[in-house]
């Protein structure tokens, strides 16, 4: 745990999810619920600059004291069980809620005619513009590839963004080295999970492929092979190492210069521990990491509370700069 891990409740695994796998696997076994009936939901297309249009959920509570936008992580979208969780407790706390759904995804497919990516950080730059309030706190959480999106995005921006702060949970930072871990035979379920997820949503619209993208995607059966022989080729990268060196948030988070908490499970099997050891904290001064021992991928589920910790930490973070 970090220096930072004073100002937070301490993470400690509830019973019987006591290993990185059951965290993460958590939600998949159990399949909860998150009830957002009670703030009636309103829909916004989010034009961006190429004709595709981006979606977002916005949900408003009664008082409303801040606005904070969710952006999912990789084969997820707006109604992902980590984002209805986190959208749930920031209402019930009083915050204003957009489920956002990135492009080609969720509700946002039927307006893309391509699809996100890690670094696809315009887009966050797009949504965030008009998603602006016109006064009060803004804030945004990203979830593991949603993450790395948000965070390239914030140290791209620097102070020049409308953040006023900002969280990451679970972000694959060095991309390259979690494409590695998810090749090493104990998270052969995780590739393949994922991986029928991303060719399900690229051949989701047939008609924006050509035949050869179609029979490529047929044949691809990891994530590297997906980076370097679909998206690389399609958005302008030589290949997927390319890809990768050039969207890893690892490679912007020192510009980021709004408060940002960064919460990372160190026994999450998708991703490894060495991707936030080795960076020097000290030295990123706006940047809180939180980074217990446990947790998984965007697991979490912690005693004291149903209410994940990481959403707990979340509003914590939030609600002490909102008080400001």
């Amino acid at each position: 745990m970090t220096d930072a891990a004073g100002a937070f409740p301490p993470f400690v695994e509830r019973p019987p999810w006591l290993t990185g796998d059951l965290q993460t696997l958590r939600n998949v076994i159990r399949r909860p619920f998150h009830d957002l009936s009670d703030w009636p939901e309103q829909r916004i297309e989010l034009p961006l600059d190429d004709g595709d249009r981006l979606v977002a959920q916005i949900h408003r509570p009664a008082a409303p004291q801040a606005l904070v936008v969710l952006i999912h992580g990789l084969g997820g979208d707006a109604n992902s069980v980590y984002v209805r969780a986190t959208a749930r407790h920031l209402l019930s706390s009083g915050y204003t809620v957009a489920r956002l759904n990135l492009r080609g995804a969720g509700l946002s497919a039927a307006h893309c005619r391509s699809q996100y990516h890690a670094g696809r950080s315009e887009d966050v730059r797009a949504a965030l513009a008009r998603l602006k309030p016109s006064s009060g706190p803004f804030f945004a959480v990203g979830y593991s590839l949603g993450g790395n999106v948000l965070l390239k995005y914030l140290g791209e921006e620097g102070r020049g963004g409308p953040l006023t702060a900002a969280a990451a949970v679970s972000t694959p930072l060095d991309l390259a080295a979690s494409s590695r871990r998810l090749l090493v035979p104990r998270n052969r379920f995780y590739q393949d999970y994922l991986v029928t997820r991303m060719k399900a949503d690229a051949l989701a619209e047939p008609d924006f492929l050509s035949a050869e993208e179609r029979r490529r995607l047929r044949e691809l059966r990891t994530i590297f092979e997906f980076d370097d022989r679909f998206v690389a080729p399609r958005h302008g990268f030589a290949d997927a190492p390319d890809y990768y060196a050039r969207s890893s948030a690892r490679r912007y988070i020192g510009g980021i210069a709004v408060p940002t908490l960064v919460v990372h499970g160190l026994n999450d099997p998708w991703i490894p521990a060495e991707s936030y050891t080795g960076l020097p904290w000290n030295s990123l001064t706006e940047v809180v990491p939180l980074l217990p021992r446990g947790g998984g991928h965007v697991g979490f589920h912690g005693v004291g509370s149903r209410i994940p910790w990481h959403d707990r930490c979340i509003s914590l973070f939030f609600d002490r700069l909102v008080k400001q």
